[in-house]
């Protein structure tokens, strides 16, 4: 995995040189701005990869849950960065609206069309993964999202070049904000859920209570709790009540909750019930 990421940095630092410049020399804010997105996903992705080294890292004393929390920090990070970098888009967006600059269309189109190249190439490499972790994910949608937002520079590019319609640029690059805050703000969303120790969207807690309550010996439960331990990792804990203790018990519920529900820590509380209580002891 962490070769993906570093194959996927050097492809965009590469991509977003040629980009900024060919941007300045051509007078295009839409590549600019499109250079700028770029170079905060290339950020987002060097950010990912030392989480991930990071999160690597072994408990101690002090962290007794380990590292792995960096990881929801760092997407909560690059969603929030993300979303700041629309607003300075779109107010120079907009002044190039009101006060329109002579743009190179034909530069414009065949930049980006290399862009195209670059982040579907890039958003390739993390598709099979996509699923199993939250920053891969984000990774995977920001490459798709790039590559869509040069496909547009393309076209502005193109219609520039023919019709002198300048302004134009400044319209591309204010459909990349959107872009931007379309393809961030679920990622904003899930970071900010996990960040607050909520239930993971891949998680249904309602399927985990009834496998629970359908296991033999089991009449009851309370303080169910499910969190991600970092981007990939989830944990669980929870009191059953049963009138007898197993470890047999605890052993099943464990061996089923990760393979039906990919829970990778748990931790049962076992609780006989008050009738089972009063029969032994009254």
């Amino acid at each position: 995995m962490n070769r993906v990421f570093i194959t996927g940095i050097v492809l965009n630092v590469v991509f977003v040189v040629i980009e900024a410049a060919a941007g300045w020399w051509a007078g295009s804010l839409s590549l600019l701005s499109d250079a700028g997105h770029n170079l905060s996903d290339v950020a987002s992705l060097v950010l990912v990869l030392l989480a991930n080294q990071f999160a690597q890292r072994k408990a101690t004393e002090r962290f007794t849950y380990g590292f792995g929390k960096t990881t929801i920090l760092v997407a909560l990070i690059n969603a929030f960065t993300l979303l700041l970098m629309v607003g300075a888009i779109g107010w120079e967006a907009i002044e190039r609206l009101h006060h329109t600059h002579e743009v190179n269309g034909l530069a414009m189109a065949w930049v980006a069309f290399a862009g195209i190249i670059i982040n579907g190439a890039t958003a390739l490499l993390f598709f099979k993964d996509k699923e199993k972790d939250l920053n891969t994910k984000g990774a995977y949608l920001h490459m798709v999202a790039d590559a869509l937002v040069s496909l547009g520079v393309v076209v502005s590019g193109i219609l520039v070049f023919y019709t002198h319609w300048f302004w134009l640029d400044a319209a591309a690059s204010l459909i990349i904000g959107i872009v931007i805050i379309v393809s961030s703000w679920q990622l904003f969303k899930d970071s900010w859920r996990l960040s607050l120790d909520g239930v993971p969207n891949n998680i249904n807690i309602d399927a985990i209570k009834t496998f629970l309550l359908s296991v033999k010996g089991v009449t009851s439960l309370h303080d169910l709790h499910v969190w991600a331990m970092s981007t990939n990792t989830t944990a669980l804990t929870v009191h059953l009540v049963v009138p007898q203790e197993s470890e047999s018990l605890i052993g099943f519920v464990k061996t089923e909750l990760h393979s039906r529900f990919h829970i990778d820590h748990t931790t049962i509380q076992i609780e006989k019930d008050v009738q089972t209580i009063c029969d032994q002891h009254c």
